[in-house]
């Protein structure tokens, strides 16, 4: 029996199908950002929501465990915050990795026609940095790294409040601890992306 041999690929039609590919997947890394970061944002508004419409006025609703439930919850918030920055970042990753493999068979293409390089306004020279502070994804980050320091703040404040501290020094000492979050999260953001 003889064999058949296969036919060859047209080289553009594959290369039109690996740029449709490397297109798609930075256009859903792009997607999965907005969707990592909205739901972060109403995981922490349901809870506010949730906790305002309890029993918060009434003074007897807050025992002691209440209080520590209460700061276990606004903590987890603060992880949960930690994951969605950290799978931001690894998105805004996949975005640039899928960039620069389009700049790879953007530079390919040159290569075969030196006219079309005028059509491209990104290479691998231009292509914007993985950590650029004036992004989409960066201000995403931001926002969670922010929401992270207030349910921090918000945690560290209940277990005082649960251990007999109340006063203004615990609000103080509870802000401070919020606003170093807020920094480490930015911190947690930028080497994520490395």
């Amino acid at each position: 029996m003889q064999k058949q041999k296969s036919q060859p690929i047209a080289t553009d039609q594959f290369l039109t199908e690996e740029y449709e590919y490397i297109a798609q997947t930075a256009a859903q890394a792009n997607e999965d950002r907005a969707r990592v970061s909205s739901f972060y944002l109403i995981a922490v508004g349901s809870l506010i929501a949730a906790i305002f419409g309890t029993q918060f006025f009434d003074a007897d609703f807050f025992t002691r465990g209440v209080k520590f439930i209460f700061s276990g919850i606004f903590l987890l918030l603060t992880l949960m915050g930690t994951s969605t920055i950290v799978q931001l970042a690894r998105l805004r990753a996949a975005w640039h990795e899928s960039m620069l493999a389009m700049n790879q068979l953007k530079e390919f293409m040159i290569s075969q026609n030196k006219d079309i390089s005028k059509a491209f306004r990104w290479t691998s020279r231009t292509l914007p940095p993985k950590y650029k502070k004036a992004s989409i994804s960066f201000y995403q980050a931001r926002e969670a790294a922010i929401l992270s320091g207030v349910t921090f703040t918000a945690s560290v404040y209940f277990a005082e409040y649960a251990l007999g501290m109340n006063s203004w020094v615990n609000w103080l000492i509870a802000a401070a601890c919020g606003i170093v979050v807020i920094f480490l999260q930015i911190v947690i953001y930028k080497r994520a992306l490395n």
